[in-house]
This record gives C-alpha cells, sequence and structure tokens, in this order.
C-alpha cells in the first residue's frame, strides 16, 4: 500500500501532554508525534533562555516538531485548573522535573489520575523517582558514570570519554521512557487502568550495557576502558584516519570478513593470520594505521565500499544527508531550512511523518481552550491576569 501525507499515523488517536522540558522528554514526544500522536507541549508563561523558549529560535527546536502549543501559567489556581481539564482528555502525560515538583504545581500522578484513572503517566529523571540521589541534580555523564557504562569507554590510560548526551539522556532516558509508556498503555487495554511509569537514564544505561555483562560473565570481555575488543582495542575494530585528515572504519569482527580484509589490503603473512591474538593487536593497529594514511577516504571508499569487510566513512551531520543510503532512504529532511532526521523506524502502511513545523509559544492555546469550552471572553480575562499566554482568536 501507498502511503500519503495524509495518511493517518499508527499512533493515530492518542493524546500526550508532554510539561515543558529539554532534552529526553521532548524528544520523547517528538517520536511519539512523528507516528501520528496529538502531542500538546505546556509551555511557560514568558520567555526563557532556551531555544525552546524563544519564538524566534522555535523552529530550530527539533524536538518540537508535529507538537501543538499550549501556554499556561500553572502556578495560578486558574491554570492548574486548565492543565488538568486538559489531562482528561490524554492519555499520557510525559515529565522530566526533579521528583516532587510536580506534586507541588499540582500536576502530580494521583492530581492527574484521581480525575482520569486509565491516565499512563510518564516521569523521567536520571536517578529515579527514589533513592539516596533522587534530589541530586546531574546530567548524562553523570548518569553513565554511576550506571557502570561510563569507566568502559575511552582509549587506554586516558580519562573516560562522554559519548555526547546519546547513551543516557536519549537512548537510557528517553527510548525506556517510551518502552514503558506503550507497555503501560497496553496494559491498560487489559486492565483499564493507568500507572506510572518511573524511567531513570542510569537504569537504562546500564540495561543498554547488557551484552557486554554478558560477556564478562562468559569470560569473553572485559570493562577495563580500552581493552574491550568492541572499544577499539582490537585493529579489526577501529576508526583510522586518512590522508586527508578525514576517517574510516573497519568492524571485520567475524572470521569471514576478516579474511576479506586481509585481502583487500593484502595482509599476508603468519602475523596476520590469527585474528585473536591479542599480544599482535598494537602491531597491527599500528601498520593498519599507516596503510590507511596513504589514501584519501574517498578513495578507500571507492576501493573497501560494498565488500564484505564491514567498512564505513565516517561523516559529519552534514556529509551524512547526502551519502547515498540515506538518499535513497530518506533519512534526513529539511523543513523551515533545518537539517533534521527523519521518522523513524520505517513502517510498511502507516509510516510516521513529520506533520508540521514546531509551533509558537502558545500557537494552539486558544484553539485548546475552546476545544474544552472555554469561551473567548474567559479567555480574555485569563490572558489579561497572565494564566495564558497567547493570543485569543476568535473562532
Amino acid at each position: 500500500m501507498n502511503s500519503t501525507d495524509q495518511t493517518p499515523g499508527p499512533l493515530d488517536g492518542l493524546r500526550v501532554l508532554e510539561l515543558a522540558g529539554i532534552g529526553p522528554v521532548p524528544f520523547a514526544g517528538m517520536l511519539l508525534a512523528d507516528m501520528g500522536a496529538d502531542v500538546i507541549r505546556l509551555d511557560r508563561v514568558g520567555r526563557g533562555a532556551h531555544p525552546a523558549d524563544v519564538d524566534e529560535l522555535r523552529h530550530t527546536s527539533i524536538n518540537l516538531r508535529g507538537k501543538r502549543s499550549l501556554s499556561v501559567d500553572v502556578t495560578k489556581p486558574d491554570g492548574r485548573d486548565i492543565v488538568l481539564r486538559m489531562i482528561e482528555t490524554c492519555d499520557v502525560v510525559l515529565e522530566g522535573m526533579r521528583p516532587g515538583v510536580a506534586e507541588r504545581l499540582g500536576l502530580g500522578p494521583d492530581d492527574c489520575m484521581s480525575l482520569r484513572p486509565e491516565l499512563v503517566y510518564g516521569r523521567m529523571t536520571g536517578w529515579g523517582q527514589t533513592g539516596p540521589y533522587a534530589q541530586v541534580p546531574g546530567h548524562d555523564i553523570n548518569y553513565l558514570a554511576l550506571s557502570g557504562v561510563l569507566e568502559g569507554i575511552g582509549r587506554p590510560d586516558s580519562p573516560p570519554t562522554p559519548p555526547l548526551a546519546l547513551v543516557g539522556d536519549f537512548g537510557g532516558g528517553a527510548m525506556f521512557l517510551l518502552f514503558g509508556v506503550m507497555a503501560a498503555l497496553h496494559e491498560v487495554a487489559r486492565s483499564g487502568s493507568g500507572q506510572v511509569v518511573d524511567a531513570a537514564m542510569t537504569e537504562g544505561a546500564a540495561l543498554l550495557n547488557t551484552m557486554n555483562y554478558s560477556m564478562t560473565a562468559a569470560g569473553a570481555g572485559t570493562m577495563k576502558r580500552g581493552e574491550h575488543f568492541l572499544s577499539g582495542a582490537a585493529p579489526h575494530y577501529d576508526a583510522y584516519r586518512c590522508s586527508d585528515g578525514h576517517w574510516i572504519t573497519v568492524a571485520a569482527n567475524e572470521p569471514q570478513f576478516y579474511r576479506e580484509l586481509r585481502d583487500a589490503l593484502g595482509l599476508d603473512g603468519e602475523a596476520w593470520e590469527d585474528q585473536h591474538d591479542r599480544s599482535l593487536w598494537t602491531w597491527r593497529k599500528t601498520q593498519l594505521g599507516t596503510i590507511f594514511a596513504r589514501a584519501t577516504r574517498d578513495e578507500w571508499c571507492a576501493r573497501l565500499e560494498g565488500r564484505d569487510i564491514c567498512f564505513s566513512p565516517v561523516l559529519d551531520m552534514f556529509e551524512a544527508e547526502n551519502h547515498p543510503q540515506s538518499l535513497d532512504r530518506k533519512s534526513f529532511l529539511r523543513r523551515d531550512g533545518v537539517l533534521q532526521p527523519a521518522p523513524a523506524p520505517h513502517l510498511s502502511r502507516t509510516p510516521g511523518r513529520v506533520s508540521t513545523s514546531p509551533p509558537r509559544i502558545g500557537q494552539h492555546t486558544s484553539e485548546l481552550l475552546t476545544d474544552l469550552g472555554v469561551s473567548v471572553d474567559l479567555q480574555r480575562q485569563w490572558e489579561s491576569e497572565g494564566v495564558i499566554g497567547s493570543r485569543v482568536v476568535e473562532r
């Protein structure tokens, strides 16, 4: 079946309220919006320092694409009541504030689920809602450090290497938050009752490390920094610098791929035969470094791409957009002049899509309040009192 831009996504009919935040929670909301959910972002009234709080920069806040914006001051009683009325129409709430903040605002799980018992209330923090660290501030690198992941990332005799903010915030955080939310939604269909999803980035990051726990238990791996064959210790699994300063990667772990690598590079002799002889790894790595430094990245691509070596060039974000694989699968798109990854994964019948650009702050407040049955006169009163933050539009 051929899809069109009008094909409803797989989450069409699901309504989500996302309490404004930065990083992982907006990313989780974006993934739901990409798949057709009606995601309403609860924005603060007024302007903040983050690009997501500045109208002139909202188009660069990719995590807000496909959403609607409701601008309400939840510290005012009428503002809190507006949000609770909105939650009565929602299936999911997403929030990433420090434990206890939502409760102090009157928007905690008990407040919301008393009005909508089938609600799934998704909470994400670095450490989790309980425990001695629950109230301690932190960022991705802190969560990876405590989870046992960061110690294993990096080169020997070098400090642990922070992998951007991808493993804790987004892999261990947003992805596991959504996994929990989708599991809870599935269970609602059976029981009719919602529940709270308590997603901790430390636990998600640790769970992503499961394979290394298994390998270490079996004596096939180590989490000592730079000594694991998947962390750059093995010469056949690493990145190498080319003559033009660009880099390529090889990952010839399996015997058949290693044989192909040897054949392609002319790696003859006994010193190359036993792939897993660690006593030769340092020497082999030096030899491969010398070999790959003899040609440019593009020259190596022309020579090695398409062969059973497990080879690819190291591209930056803008180069990745124009790689033939990306072009064939339409892996990237540009909207409002902003380069961004396209929705993923691909669904054959009801694919995801970017339905709208990031909304202006409060762009849909009047629309949403009108749908709740709030009169234009009351909306104007709330606007004058600072309860809502958008210009009221007659409908």
